[in-house]
């Protein structure tokens, strides 16, 4: 009933999963001209539940005299912003928003894919969504599980698939799959990919890239901390851990062009080679 008082978002984190997305989330909700939703960190209208309508997903949103309390208090154009990490996975997410927000920017952050999928599947593990204890099977077991699960999902609107929203373990980290078709509808331009290892080792370098990205300057202090972190059941083994590297190496190499550098992982990797 009082969503024509309230604002829409003019910046959406996508993504990716388990990459420090929630980090970069409280980081982003410190600064008094970003405006966080009324309760949830994300969403999830665009991917889950755009059924609703978009009434819906304004409600969520803090209203137009909060936003001009802020641009008073500020001086600056206040901008309302979510974190939903599947925006990024789901293949109608993006075209959605880049319809419905037009002009609307996103951050995406990466990670170490092989580190990422482990965390996921800790994750997912944790919260029961997974029966398969062992990361090396759930890794077996997932091109079966979403086998034609996102030619429906793209096809169908309404349709749902658990296993591609949670059991996406590999496919979660070929990023570049991701980024190039969202760049495609919300413009390179409107895209800024950042560096989790950057973000975690250097934030304040990081941060000040993001509100560069937003037009904002730096206000206030800022606390950053890592948030959500899991620890791991049992060790990886050396043989998975070599598999994935190698599965990814393709797409890490080709994320290098997205964040104007190698990723820190790879940098690392190549560090230890050399020892």
């Amino acid at each position: 009933m009082t969503s024509a008082s309230r604002i829409l978002p003019g910046l959406l984190v996508c993504g990716g999963q388990r990459c420090g997305t929630t980090s970069l989330y409280r980081a982003l909700a410190q600064h008094p001209a970003m405006l966080k939703p009324v309760c949830h960190k994300g969403v999830h209208y665009f991917d889950t539940a755009y059924d609703r309508g978009l009434s819906w997903y304004r409600a969520h949103f803090p209203t137009k005299a909060v936003a001009r309390r802020a641009a008073d208090h500020t001086g600056l154009a206040p901008i309302g912003f979510e974190s939903s990490p599947y925006y990024l996975y789901h293949p109608l997410a993006a075209q959605r928003f880049a319809r419905d927000l037009p002009g609307v920017k996103v951050i995406v952050l990466v990670r170490d894919p092989v580190e990422r999928a482990w965390s996921h599947h800790a994750h997912e593990v944790a919260r029961e969504f997974e029966d398969v204890a062992d990361f090396g099977a759930a890794i077996e077991a997932e091109p079966g599980r979403l086998r034609g699960t996102e030619e429906r999902l793209r096809h169908d609107g309404r349709h749902y698939s658990f296993d591609h929203q949670h059991h996406a373990y590999t496919a979660r980290g070929q990023y570049t799959d991701y980024l190039e078709p969202l760049a495609q509808q919300v413009g390179r331009d409107r895209l800024l990919v950042l560096d989790s290892g950057e973000f975690f080792t250097r934030p304040d370098d990081a941060f000040e890239r993001v509100l560069r990205f937003l037009g904002l300057p730096w206000l206030g202090e800022f606390a950053f901390a890592r948030h959500n972190a899991r620890g791991r059941p049992s060790p990886m083994s050396p043989a998975l851990r070599e598999h994935l590297t190698d599965h990814f190496a393709p797409y890490d190499d080709r994320l290098a062009d997205w964040l104007g550098a190698v990723p820190s992982w790879r940098q690392s990797q190549t560090a230890s080679a050399v020892q």
